[in-house]
């Protein structure tokens, strides 16, 4: 136990992975990073830095002593000044040309964008692994009949790996969402104090090809294909609106999963896992809580609304920059993150071992069949001679009758009783049993799940095997 508060993203559902994404240590070593690019690129483009300041900047790169970095911002009152001195205490070779030409942006901005980027590729090769624990699911039971639903009421039979599809296919969406992202991050560069990059234009004698080269050198360097066209002092905040956005989309794909297993759960036909010492409530020992679903719903909810945070900073910059962001983005940005992970790990572990009850499902089935099955009673009857006027009056007349019997007095559904002895309808109970039949009340669904999973799920699966078979551990 702590004397202060502590998230519950990092005691409780982030993964390490994820919460170094976001440390310090992340952070401060990317700066540092940063900074060894720029002056990479400034010695090569001419300007009076060595190879033996480069050497000695890059051998320090995860030397940081925090204390003196914390003592020098108490001091001067700016982060990346205070890094720049504490880094300057370890090169003292290259005290004098760290961060020249530079503003703070260029290592602040510059990191968000790389540590959005490698924390997008997590949620990218999670979400795939949950995609294909699905589509496992998805194949397994694409022929068993279940009922589908309108409106939370029985509705004509799909199948329970039809349904799964849809779950499935709302992830894909939010994967190319993702991937879009990544593909079109740019790194925000070397811009200067409004963007007009005049620092390194007065450093280059005014050679706007070396001031561009620049950027290049440092976008290669660190992994991106180009930097931002133009910008003021920062990359604009709408990056951040767009990223969180997309994961806010994902949050929805995932709290839609959760809400319909919750119910299922509660109609008894399919859970998440139950573990072997698992307490599904103090008071009452019998029952068995979706818990981690709801644990999914908690937390899509906080991601959906977190998307409301860079959106209201993208909209308040004014003109080339303001530092109304810079509280706001460090936490909704980060936790936002943090919460897609954590969701994330949830989904791996439920969809692992998804339980379907297929009893129960057929029981609901049949329950219901008989009224969805009255056209093709009514058919059958015809066919042998009836008139379909009276015969869908009678069936009419037997629903409702049936209907009372099911929800006045508690009673089964006994319309096909009703059909069967009236002789209008000419039909056996071997031929009813026929008709009643909820493989034959499905469409396409089978059919369905095997096209979708071979053109839409496997090249994703196939691009992607040698991130596949994740698994999670949930803390609680």
């Amino acid at each position: 136990m702590t004397d202060s508060y502590e998230s519950p993203f990092c005691t409780r559902y982030a993964s390490k992975e994820m919460q170094y994404i976001f440390s310090a240590d992340k952070k401060f070593t990317t700066w540092r990073r940063l900074w060894v690019a720029l002056a990479r690129a400034e010695m090569k483009l001419g300007l009076p830095v060595t190879q033996e300041q480069v050497d000695e900047l890059e051998a320090n790169i995860e030397n940081i002593d925090y204390a003196v970095a914390a003592e020098r911002e108490k001091q001067v009152r700016h982060d990346v000044m205070a890094h720049v001195y504490a880094y300057g205490k370890v090169c003292p070779k290259a005290k004098g040309i760290i961060h020249l030409g530079a503003t703070s942006c260029y290592v602040g901005d510059n990191t968000d964008i790389i540590i959005m980027r490698d924390a997008l590729q997590v949620v990218r090769r999670k979400l795939i692994n949950v995609i294909e624990q699905l589509s496992k699911f998805a194949d397994k039971y694409k022929a068993m009949p279940c009922l589908a639903y309108t409106h939370l009421q029985p509705a004509q039979l799909t199948t329970v790996g039809k349904r799964a599809t849809l779950w499935i296919n709302e992830l894909l969406m939010d994967l190319d969402e993702i991937e879009y992202r990544i593909a079109n991050l740019k790194l925000l560069g070397s811009k200067g104090t409004t963007g007009t990059q005049a620092s390194f234009m007065e450093l280059f004698h005014g050679d706007s090809e070396k001031v561009k080269q620049l950027e290049k050198m440092i976008a290669e360097e660190m992994g991106f294909d180009d930097v931002v066209p133009v910008s003021g002092q920062t990359y604009s905040r709408k990056i951040d609106s767009q990223i969180v956005a997309t994961l806010g989309g994902f949050a929805q794909s995932a709290m839609k999963f959760a809400n319909d297993l919750r119910i299922l759960q509660n109609f008894k036909e399919m859970e998440e896992p139950f573990e072997k010492n698992q307490i599904g409530s103090s008071a009452m020992p019998y029952k068995r809580n979706p818990m981690r679903c709801e644990r999914i719903t908690a937390l899509a909810r906080y991601l959906m609304i977190d998307t409301l945070n860079p959106a209201f900073t993208a909209g308040t910059q004014w003109f080339e920059r303001t530092l109304d962001d810079s509280a706001n983005k460090r936490i909704s940005v980060a936790e936002g993150f943090l919460a897609a992970d954590s969701i994330l790990n949830i989904l791996l572990n439920v969809t692992s071992d998804l339980v379907v009850y297929p009893k129960v499902i057929r029981q609901r089935v049949m329950r219901e069949l008989p009224f969805m099955a009255s056209e093709n009673i009514m058919m059958s009857a015809v066919m042998k001679g009836g008139d379909r006027q009276e015969l869908h009056e009678k069936i009419r007349k037997y629903s409702i009758e049936a209907g009372k019997k099911v929800k006045e007095e508690g009673l089964e559904n006994d319309l096909i009783d009703r059909i069967l002895k009236d002789e209008d309808f000419k039909i056996s109970v071997e031929e009813m049993e026929a008709i009643l039949k909820p493989e034959s009340f499905t469409g396409r669904s089978e059919e369905q799940v095997t096209e979708f999973i071979n053109s839409c799920v496997k090249p994703v699966l196939e691009k992607n095997k040698d991130i596949l078979d994740e698994t999670a551990e949930l803390s609680v």
